[in-house]
């Protein structure tokens, strides 16, 4: 028997056997999983009949709240599809999206009404009353899935553009559906569990959360926002079992003081993912909340989830240390990945853990391709593999290490040195709040690694002190031989990554760059 492969059914599971269950918690609002199936139907017909035809493109420019998680699945039950807007992005920004991708509904929040009135779409639905109101007029009513083609196109997001032109991936059903139990497969006792959404749902498909949590009947709680200190209150409140970070949301939420307040014993996992960790940072993330703290590793491109640094059950531990440094790496594939890690040549480099290559993966996560873009979809998936452009090492038991963006790795006196290993060692300093590591010019060596930090509140850490700090933890060649201290945050794309083409191009204004190969 052949039954399409599309999220719309998790909904209905979520509808069918955990109906009368508090499915979302957004503000104030809950919602059952019965009626934010019929919210989702009578979205489904509101857009029906406002025109929406199949591929049509329905924008959201919205934090997360249940009328983002609605949009989810009553978008694609109409046939249209999603796409969730980056939020700190810029009007101009936004419009060379919008006008790429060709959307034709937006609905937006009241706080982004300026940027509303300027961005080029032929109809605009505030969220709030005029939403309701759409939702009101519609009697929701089954969708029957059966006649949905599995590889039709049911979101479509556009990437960070943290290292260039956002392109907008799109993702099908069947990849979405795929995804989410390669995801699920990570939950604990999801019977009992209380998905806290810190990570933006328009960040790369939520995380997988907004499918796989639907589809096990997990309680979703919206974080509208991130808030340090309303994370907090949030956990305490709500009983969240699992929440997952970038690392700068992990050092915000470590920098809060005074927790004792907050009852913390809820929670059983935190994944961490979206930029690099570092062993340091997952000792005290589980110092602070008493909970199983790994990382992870995907791209928009990948649905994003490929792999977790979960424990292997064949893999003996040999200290505490290890287990942090574990935990920190890259991890192993989840079910449904295959992944690589070869030479220019396509062949894989040795598992020895030290030689590195470009990490590829053959994978049902992996999207249909670039919107509109085929010539860039081509450059990515080479071979029957997509290329991640991420370089790694890897071992003899399946765990990979990324060791920078391919584009990132600076060449100082011909040698390669990793950006991101540089940034672990900084961050592990406990004056360091934040910093980036970036390639500099320098006449003798062609390129040196130049660091910009952020100090903590108080701190008065320098320059010397700091390579003091360095000196048994990295080569000499390592070393930052610059060291620039910021007294702002450092610039941030709207998924909490650190914007390290902006802070670089302040180094090589006037000067020639590197081609990169």
């Amino acid at each position: 028997m052949f039954v399409p492969l599309t999220p719309i059914r998790f909904l209905y599971r979520a509808v069918d056997i955990f109906g009368k269950h508090i499915g979302i918690v957004s503000g104030e609002h809950q919602f059952t999983y019965a009626e934010f199936g019929r919210r989702c139907e009578q979205l489904a017909k509101a857009l029906l009949r406002a025109g929406v035809q199949p591929g049509d493109r329905v924008a959201f420019l919205s934090f997360n709240n249940h009328q983002l998680l609605e949009g989810y699945y009553g978008v694609p039950m109409a046939g249209a599809v999603v796409m969730p807007l980056n939020v700190r992005l810029t009007v101009s920004e936004l419009s060379v999206i919008i006008r790429h991708a060709g959307a034709r509904i937006l609905f937006y929040e009241p706080d982004f009404e300026g940027i509303a009135t300027e961005l080029p779409v032929e109809r605009k639905v505030r969220i709030g009353a005029e939403y309701e109101s759409l939702l009101a007029a519609e009697e929701p009513e089954r969708v029957d899935f059966m006649g949905i083609d599995e590889n039709s196109i049911a979101e479509l997001f556009y990437t960070s553009g943290s290292t260039g032109t956002p392109k907008g991936v799109m993702l099908s059903h069947r990849t979405l559906y795929l995804h989410a139990f390669s995801v699920a497969t990570c939950y604990v006792e999801p019977v009992s569990m209380v998905d806290l959404h810190t990570i933006p749902l328009f960040h790369a498909n939520g995380w997988g959360h907004a499918h796989a949590s639907t589809m096990m009947g997990v309680k979703h709680v919206m974080v509208r926002r991130f808030d340090p200190v309303g994370v907090y209150e949030l956990i305490h409140k709500h009983r969240a079992t699992e929440m997952s970070l970038v690392p700068t949301m992990a050092n915000a939420l470590l920098a809060v003081p005074d927790t004792d307040a907050y009852d913390l014993s809820s929670l059983r996992q935190i994944q961490i993912g979206g930029a690099a960790a570092s062993p340091e940072l997952i000792e005290r993330m589980e110092n602070r909340f008493r909970c199983r703290v790994f990382a992870g590793y995907g791209l928009t491109e990948t649905a994003p989830v490929l792999t977790f640094a979960r424990p292997k059950r064949e893999l003996t531990i040999a200290s505490e240390r290890e287990r942090f440094e574990r935990q920190a790496m890259t991890g192993w594939p989840v079910p449904g990945v295959e992944v690589r890690v070869v030479d220019n040549d396509g062949q894989d480099v040795p598992r020895d853990r030290s030689t590195m290559g470009e990490v590829i993966t053959r994978s049902d996560h992996v999207m249909t391709g670039y919107y509109a873009e085929p010539e860039a979809t081509n450059d990515v998936m080479a071979g029957g593999w997509f290329h991640t452009g991420d370089m790694a090492v890897w071992d003899d038991d399946g765990y990979i290490h990324i060791v920078d963006r391919k584009k990132e790795i600076i060449v100082s006196g011909g040698e390669n040195i990793s950006s991101i290993e540089v940034e672990k060692a900084i961050a592990a300093h406990p004056e360091v709040f934040e910093c980036a590591v970036v390639a500099a010019p320098d006449d003798k060596w062609g390129e040196i690694p130049a660091a910009i930090v952020v100090r903590k509140p108080g701190s008065s850490l320098d320059a010397k002190s700091l390579c003091a700090f360095l000196d048994n933890r990295l080569a000499k060649f390592k070393i930052p031989r610059k060291i620039d201290f910021s007294e702002e945050p450092l610039p941030k794309t709207g998924t909490g990554k650190i914007r390290k083409l902006v802070l670089k191009e302040q180094y090589w204004i006037g000067k020639a760059k590197r081609v990169q190969g």
